[in-house]
């Protein structure tokens, strides 16, 4: 890949808005943005609760919009596109001044600049009234995002400075950057606080209950961190308390046999009982707080609210991954006669997709996301044909598959009797057959096709030997029907972005060795 990594720097948000609106009822309940002044906004405990509610989604947006499809998708294979503002995934040749890439940038350091301003004005500025319950939890919140958002920005960049305060670097944004080892102990620090201060939960039928994160929530992103970190002990450990806890369920195992996987990815199952954290979107009139999926998944204007469709399409690669009888793959991709009585089209309710199908070239189109025109199943679209529907950030199926693998503890195959149950209960699901025992590629494929457009292969692609890496990519067919595309082998830490150009120039810092950081 090519990287044109320079001598730059970050701009950091020190202050950001702390009441945006979201998905469910809960997240309306703020208070009138032109009386909030840091002095006053924490006076009651709906004051407090809805101080995190833009850490859901306004300062995500510039991420999710494109980059996180772009790189998550596009980079490791899954999805085709030649949208020219994205495709530089496709041929891994992304360069530092690289547009969507640096909204990634901004948008992941906005959450960590938002989280950080909550961290450090809760404690003093709350007021009496307010519960210590209802503030730990905000607290819990925020110590969440700022996890989460820094474990997409390890895995992107590597090494990057640490902020507990964005304060204290306003008159000199020139910080080092700190290790890779470092951050994940960071990261690791925030989930167990926020394991320590959100609720316990069980997640019923009142979706709208739903929306805020859990101790289970904590547990669940924590036992992804430690499976990225090489420690199977603790990933295990993490992913049994929520298997135990009996928080969530799988949609369309055992306990919601009326539920299918595709009935995941409708707007009125926003919140549901396997979502573990999803963006809470909401057609609000404003830009930047619904869903661009329904819109750039879409194979056309046909089935969206736009007046284009299709930017991002299913790779050929990924189109002949899918198992026979892998009910995931209609509600993952779209071919020609497939049928969706939820999706409401430009000539009424009911859809079958047409024998020109053709998004991107690629004679197929993306279904996951895809919700179709106004109805009462799918919402409503705002001005710019974007939507409601939820974006998950991670889901139980996820932790099933993050539980088997912890068993195997980097083993080349089980049959350990706990894995099979957590790994056949996905596969079940999905209409296959149970395994007796299964290997580590198994494994890798099976989170591969469950996960699909859900922005998540490139970072397990980062998480083994690059030299796998680049022979898994370096086989996979990128271009479109018509014309096979085949990119030479990668070489180096291919996986890695490049530091955005603005940022180096302002920060130098950025480009020189990393730091210990010292804990407090």
């Amino acid at each position: 890949m090519k990287k044109y990594i320079k001598n730059i720097g970050i701009v950091y948000l020190a202050v950001c808005g702390l009441a945006i609106t979201s998905c469910s009822e809960e997240f309306l309940n703020r208070a009138p943005e032109d009386g909030v002044t840091l002095d006053n906004f924490y006076n009651t405990n709906e004051q407090v609760k809805a101080s995190t509610n833009a850490l859901y989604s306004k300062t995500w947006f510039n991420f999710h919009n494109k980059a996180f499809f772009a790189i998550g998708e596009v980079g490791s294979g899954n999805s085709y596109t030649g949208s020219s503002d994205v495709n530089s995934l496709r041929t891994l040749m992304i360069s530092s001044s690289d547009p969507e890439m640096a909204n990634a940038w901004r948008s992941l350091w906005a959450t960590v600049a938002q989280s950080n301003s909550l961290i450090n004005s809760l404690p003093s500025r709350a007021g009496s009234a307010v519960d210590p319950v209802v503030l730990n939890n905000a607290l819990g919140e925020a110590r969440f995002m700022r996890a989460l958002s820094y474990f997409y920005i390890v895995r992107l960049w590597g090494p990057v400075p640490i902020i507990e305060n964005n304060l204290d670097f306003v008159e000199n944004p020139q910080i080092p950057t700190n290790r890779k080892e470092d951050i994940y102990e960071f990261v690791k620090r925030d989930l167990l606080y926020a394991i320590e201060n959100l609720p316990e939960k069980i997640r019923g039928v009142n979706y709208s209950d739903n929306g805020h994160v859990s101790k289970g929530s904590a547990r669940a992103v924590l036992s992804k961190v430690y499976l990225y970190d090489g420690d199977y002990a603790n990933a295990r450990l993490m992913a049994e308390a929520v298997i135990n806890s009996g928080e969530f369920k799988l949609f369309g195992g055992t306990e919601m046999p009326t539920k299918t996987f595709g009935d995941l990815f409708l707007t009125t199952n926003n919140n549901n009982e396997e979502s573990i954290i999803a963006l809470q979107w909401i057609n609000s009139g404003q830009y930047g707080t619904a869903s661009n999926c329904n819109t750039q998944f879409a194979y056309s204007a046909d089935i969206n609210m736009a007046t284009y469709g299709g930017v991002f399409a299913p790779s050929q690669d990924l189109l002949a991954s899918f198992e026979a009888g892998d009910r995931r793959r209609k509600e993952t991709v779209m071919l020609p006669g497939d049928q969706y009585p939820n999706i409401t089209s430009s000539i009424g309710s009911g859809f079958t997709v047409p024998a020109t199908i053709d998004a991107q070239g690629s004679g197929s189109g993306i279904k996951k996301y895809v919700v179709g025109k106004n109805s009462a199943i799918a919402g409503t679209a705002d001005a710019w044909g974007m939507m409601s529907n939820n974006t998950y950030l991670m889901r139980y199926a996820e932790v099933l598959l993050i539980h088997a693998e912890a068993i195997l503890a980097g083993a080349s195959s089980t049959s350990n009797a706990q894995a099979l149950e957590s790994y056949n209960k996905v596969r079940t699901r999905a209409g296959l057959l149970p395994v007796t025992s299964f290997t580590f590629n198994e494994l890798f494929h099976e989170r591969r096709i469950e996960l699909a457009f859900e922005g998540d292969y490139w970072y397990d692609l980062g998480r083994i030997p690059r030299s796998q890496a680049a022979a898994i990519i370096a086989a996979q067919n990128r271009g479109n029907v018509l014309t096979p595309e085949f990119i030479p082998v990668p070489t180096g830490d291919f996986l890695r972005l490049p530091y955005p150009a603005t940022e180096l120039v302002k920060n130098p810092l950025l480009g020189q060795d990393p730091v210990p950081y010292s804990f407090n």
